[in-house]
């Protein structure tokens, strides 16, 4: 099964439904864990080591659930429009509740609940996004899933650029920018599950009614699939520390002073524009190659952050462009080799992408357990001000710890034996 080839060609017209439905999930993914902690702190109060705490902890119910959703989504397959539909619905009301209604009891609690729910209609929806474009994938034929993840994943990225600026563009014109927020994610649900409503009952079966339905012990004995969910976890651990204190880093330590938005939309409309320059780069060297190219650019570009200071807004610009572009390589390749993989071993692999949802919530929350606690023993509190030793520890978080684990997972992937047509 091809891993990497031609995605120049006209795209099919249903592709541009999974930019749409990638945009969605991205925006209830990971901006989620870089407005929702300030967003709490800054309403309610609330505690960073109490916020990372929560976060682990629900990430603990993932390690049960998502595979469980795993295999609940292959049970599903013959209704899972129905079943979309119902969890899309399900997630956008979670959002409302996370920023657009007040708490009603405790903000930790009700914080906790709305998170629970929206994580685990994201983690369902994305497994049954990803189990129907392995589908769409193989269907499309030699260079399919490279190319279909150049759809998917770079509307994924606007959907993260969508999510980053929204609350900073609100801002000046709504007195409650997140609840606007909240209102056009809900819109954004319903043209999302319009956009795909073909595609789910016609790809959710297999068209060999012999099919076998990949299970967790078919997955767990292949030595590439576990290679491939460890270089997941190990690679997508830096941008989730990134993104995690991307905001406090920007106040902190570059006192940015109003800059933090654009900079932080800079970055992924950066790794936006990359996907699908990486997909294309793909077809003339191999997908394993290029997604090392965009590993070590993404590497090189932490190290440089290490260096600066108040002000330095322009070069931090610059950096933004560099790792952002690293980034697309991360969300465009690697999901595309492991849909292949996963393709190789049976045509329904939604226990497969089960664990791919847990991995990819797992670094956000691995992060906020680390990083939360570390910087409030440092003494470190949201603002400008804050003691030299607590400043020191954020810049090390965030530029020195992405590069180490960068390093490893370019390591790994480059000791896994990767096939490729």
């Amino acid at each position: 099964m091809t891993v990497s080839a031609a995605i120049d060609r006209p795209a099919s017209p249903a592709l541009w439904g999974y930019a749409v439905f990638g945009g969605l999930l991205a925006m209830a993914g990971l901006p989620i864990y870089i407005h929702a902690p300030k967003f709490y702190v800054d309403e309610y109060a609330v505690s960073l080591a109490a916020l990372g705490t929560v976060l682990f902890v629900l990430r603990g119910l993932d390690f049960v659930q998502d595979p469980a959703l795993g295999w609940l989504a292959g049970r599903l397959r013959h209704a899972r429009a129905q079943a979309v539909g119902i969890a899309g619905v399900l997630m956008a009301l979670a959002m409302l509740a996370l920023f657009a209604i007040p708490p009603v009891f405790s903000p930790m609690l009700w914080f906790a609940l709305s998170l629970t729910v929206l994580f685990s209609t994201y983690s369902f929806l994305t497994i049954c996004f990803y189990a129907t474009g392995t589908a769409r994938g193989t269907e499309l034929g030699a260079g399919g899933h490279v190319r279909l993840a150049g759809w998917r994943e770079t509307g994924a990225l606007l959907g993260v650029c969508l999510a980053a600026a929204a609350p900073v563009a609100l801002a000046g014109v709504l007195a409650q920018p997140f609840t606007g927020f909240a209102l056009g994610f809900a819109i954004m649900a319903a043209l999302a599950l319009w956009a795909m409503r073909s595609e789910w009952g016609r790809l959710a079966v297999p068209q060999r009614v012999d099919a076998p339905v990949l299970r967790l012990r078919e997955i767990a004995a292949d030595r590439i699939a576990r290679r491939l969910l460890l270089i997941a976890l190990v690679n997508a651990l830096p941008v989730a520390v990134t993104s995690t204190l991307f905001l406090f880093y920007a106040e902190t330590v570059l006192q940015a002073d109003g800059w933090e938005g654009p900079l932080l939309i800079l970055l992924f409309l950066s790794a936006a524009a990359s996907a699908p320059l990486w997909a294309r780069l793909a077809r003339r060297i191999g997908a394993k190659a290029a997604l090392v190219s965009g590993m070590a650019l993404a590497a090189t570009s932490f190290v440089f952050v290490l260096m600066l200071g108040p002000g330095d807004i322009a070069v931090f610009a610059l950096i933004c462009v560099l790792s952002g572009a690293g980034i697309g390589a991360d969300l465009t390749l690697l999901p595309a080799i492991f849909a292949s993989r996963m393709a190789e071993l049976s045509p329904d692999a939604a226990q497969g992408f089960g664990l791919w949802a847990f991995v990819t919530k797992a670094t956000l929350a691995i992060a906020a357990v680390i990083v939360f606690p570390v910087l409030d023993l440092s003494g470190f509190a949201a603002g400008p001000e804050n003691p030299d030793s607590a400043v020191l520890a954020l810049v090390l978080l965030y530029a020195a710890l992405p590069s180490v684990l960068k390093l490893l997972a370019i390591v790994l992937l480059a000791l896994t034996p990767l096939t490729e047509k």
